[in-house]
């Protein structure tokens, strides 16, 4: 052993964090990374609440991974998918009382006046599904995509609705879907995170409580990677710290927090044991992933994608990577569609970023041979109004509001049915009239698309079996391919 550690074996775990101060210990500790944990804490505690080893589902799946596209901040359905030429004929008439109902809103009055579409549409491939203007290259696969019309929430605001969207609950403290795939499928990650989180934009409302695991154990975690520089913070080593002297000192602490598995049986134990691992593994592991030379110039060019600046168009291509290494579940949050004020500003300016990239990522996969094993998810929390926000003391115009009675997501890949658009709203684009889905609805669906009965995908917590959809939940069949 090295001189250094010889006389370490009895000084206290903390202690030792402290005197060594490693840059992978306190990286590890930070942030939880995750893996397989070793032989003899499986023996310790139960396999599958601490392990990430694969397993199989409740029947035989479609997809075997997903990748998630969040475009946090609600985008605007009704000028980006669900054109509604009715809608502008009562451009600058107040919405009717009939159709609004009791509904009130945070930042518009209830009688304020309609929006049309701020677009033109087109059809599209042989489905003959209606686009924006705004969405040329979705356009060009929109036979490979489902469009659906008919989604609906239960939240109004930014930071519950997206945390409802990923946890089945409004408030934070549920384990997100990224956790309930990666607890009940593992990982077929040696050298990477079953689950990695980025992020486009300047923050999402929900924060971390969106990949959270919950009263899962936290083994199931999402982890959040950076979109330039070092991938993860302090992955690497700190000056005078050689491979010999890391390696000595990992062990020693596997050592110790193995002896205390087997006193105290806590998963998180075990999770802390896969951390420094992970952690180890990490540091060829993460630059590799990052580094873009591999990829050809078409490719990039497919993708709009520059490898040295941070975008979501290179998000987008390192989550194409992360599926060919055996990454479960992907989450690219990209923040900045709460278009208050100027929705046609903000849609340009976003759909400029995403258009590109979301539709190069689906072909991407399909001619890799991954898109029938990859669910892609497209959407936000929730959808804009169609009445038009105007708020002189707040500075805004020609803005929409949060609409959480109807909105549009897109899904592709995975057991997804191809060229299909399900479901459909009145002619103001207000309700939903035709097949209304639930977010619950989705999360059923995406969970059977994996080979999950989301009613049997269960965790016992606080008395009671939990799942991510409560205790409701249907499954799109129609959908479905």
């Amino acid at each position: 052993m090295n001189p250094i550690l010889s006389n370490c074996t009895s000084l206290a775990r903390r202690h030792f964090f402290r005197e060594c101060q490693l840059g992978v210990g306190k990286m590890a500790l930070a942030s939880l990374l995750t893996s397989a944990t070793s032989q003899s804490s499986r023996a310790a505690v139960p396999v599958a609440e601490t392990s990430l080893i694969p397993r199989q589902p409740h029947y035989g799946s479609k997809a075997k991974a997903v990748i998630h596209l969040f475009m946090a901040g609600a985008p605007s359905q009704l000028d980006l998918f669900d054109y509604k030429p009715k809608l502008a004929q009562f451009e600058g008439k107040p919405i009717p009382p009939e159709v609004i109902g009791g509904q009130r809103y945070a930042f518009i009055r209830p009688d304020a006046n309609c929006l049309g579409p701020q677009f033109k549409f087109a059809k599209h491939g042989e489905s003959g599904a209606e686009l924006s203007e705004m969405l040329p290259h979705l356009a060009k696969i929109v036979d490979d995509i489902a469009i659906v019309k008919s989604v609906h929430t239960d939240q109004f605001n930014h930071a519950p609705a997206q945390i409802f969207f990923n946890t089945g609950f409004s408030q934070p403290g549920r384990p997100c879907l990224g956790s309930w795939v990666t607890y009940g499928l593992g990982s077929e990650a040696d050298d990477l995170p079953a689950f990695v989180v980025m992020s486009t934009g300047s923050g999402v409302s929900g924060g971390a409580a969106n990949w959270s695991s919950g009263f899962l154990p936290t083994v199931f975690s999402g982890v959040r990677l950076r979109n330039q520089g070092d991938p993860i913070l302090d992955v690497s080593s700190p000056a005078g710290i050689d491979a010999r002297l890391q390696r000595e000192s990992l062990d020693l602490i596997g050592t110790l927090n193995r002896r205390r598995l087997e006193l105290e049986g806590d998963p998180e134990i075990a999770t802390r044991i896969a951390s420094y691992e992970m952690a180890y593994r990490l540091q060829t592991s993460a630059p590799e992933l990052m580094d873009l030379k591999s990829e050809s110039k078409e490719t990039l060019e497919m993708y709009g994608c520059n490898p040295d600046v941070p975008s979501f168009a290179r998000a987008c291509l390192l989550a194409r990577r992360m599926i060919e290494r055996g990454v479960r579940f992907v989450n690219i949050y990209n923040e900045g569609w709460d278009a208050h004020s100027d929705v046609v500003g903000n849609l340009k300016n976003n759909c400029g970023k995403t258009d590109q990239a979301s539709a190069a990522l689906v072909t991407d996969l399909k001619r890799r041979g991954l898109l029938d094993e990859t669910l892609v998810v497209w959407g936000g929390e929730f959808g804009r109004t169609p009445m038009v926000e105007n708020n002189t003391a707040l500075g805004r115009s020609l803005g929409r509001d949060h609409h959480p009675q109807a909105y549009t997501m897109w899904m592709a890949g995975g057991g997804i049915r191809r060229g299909v658009v399900y479901g459909s709203t009145d002619d103001l684009g207000f309700h939903v009239v035709d097949n209304p889905v639930h977010i619950h609805d989705l999360q059923a669906t995406i969970l059977h698309l994996l080979g999950f009965d989301h009613e049997r995908l269960t965790y016992f917590h606080a008395g009671r079996q939990f799942r991510l959809t409560d205790v409701h939940g249907h499954v799109v069949h129609d959908i479905l391919a």
